[in-house]
Parts: C-alpha cells; structure tokens; sequence
C-alpha cells in the first residue's frame, strides 16, 4: 500500500462520510503495529456553528472518534483479505483513560498516532494520542470490533 493514504484511499477502508469522516490523510502505517492519521481543522466545520459559537473549540468525543478512526484504518488493513475484500464494518466498542490536555481550534492540525496493544481478526486494543504540532492534546486507550 502507497503511503500517504487520501480520502479516496480511506472512504474505501472506512465506512464514515462527510460529515462524520474525521481522518484527513493516513501518513504512516505498520501494519498490526502502527498508524499515523491528520485531520486539518478548520473554521468552516460544521460543529463549531454550536461548539462555541464566539470561541469555537473541537469537541474532545470527536477528537477521540479520529483517534478511533485512525486506529480502524490500521485494523482493517492490518486484517485485510484480497479475495473477501473488507467485508464486515468496523465498530467503535469502548474508550478508557481519556484525558484531554490543550483546546483544539480552527486552524489547528491534529496529528493521531495510534498504536495496536491487542489484536486479532476481530477484537482491537490500541493506545491513540492526538497532538497539535508537538503538544498532546488528547489520549485514549480505544477497543473496536470487526464484524
């Protein structure tokens, strides 16, 4: 697989669309390992129109879903069989250890590093940071499913 992956890429991989596709680009990918995703945030996003209107601020659930979609590129690849293709979706199971460290604002570019603690054909642990240039602005452990 070519690296950087770009919507094209990921929307083949990824069930989400506009405007609950969060991952701009995948960079870096290992399969079973690691993934590295970019979301470019931008002012015209439609959940800042009421996440605050005078001083907009990126919700933290939706920085944790790019987080968990960046992971969900990693598994689906990871697992990925030529002749049955990606078959079933990938779900979103459960988050522990969430912690949100700075504000992420219009302008912004989030950078997710997701790593794989646990996998298998179906069930996924990964540990997820999201960061703004070099300052962590969010971290997760994420569990999602296949299937």
């Amino acid at each position: 697989m070519k690296l950087p992956l770009f919507y094209e890429d990921i929307i083949k991989i990824l069930p989400h669309r506009y405007p609950f596709l969060l991952v701009d680009r995948i960079t870096e990918l290992e399969l079973g390992k690691k993934a590295t995703g970019i979301k470019n945030v931008t002012v015209n996003e439609a959940f800042f129109q009421g996440h605050f209107p005078e001083k907009p601020i990126m919700p933290g659930v939706l920085i944790v879903e790019a987080m968990a979609q960046t992971g969900g590129v990693l598994a689906r690849l990871s697992v990925f069989d030529e002749k049955e293709g990606f078959g079933d979706s990938i779900y979103f199971m459960s988050m522990d250890k969430v912690k949100f460290r700075r504000p992420v604002v219009p302008g912004d570019q989030l950078i997710f590093r997701v790593e794989a603690l646990r996998t298998g054909s179906k069930v996924w642990k990964m540990a997820g940071k999201a960061f703004v240039l070099n300052d962590l602005a969010a971290e997760a452990e994420l569990v999602a499913t296949i299937g």
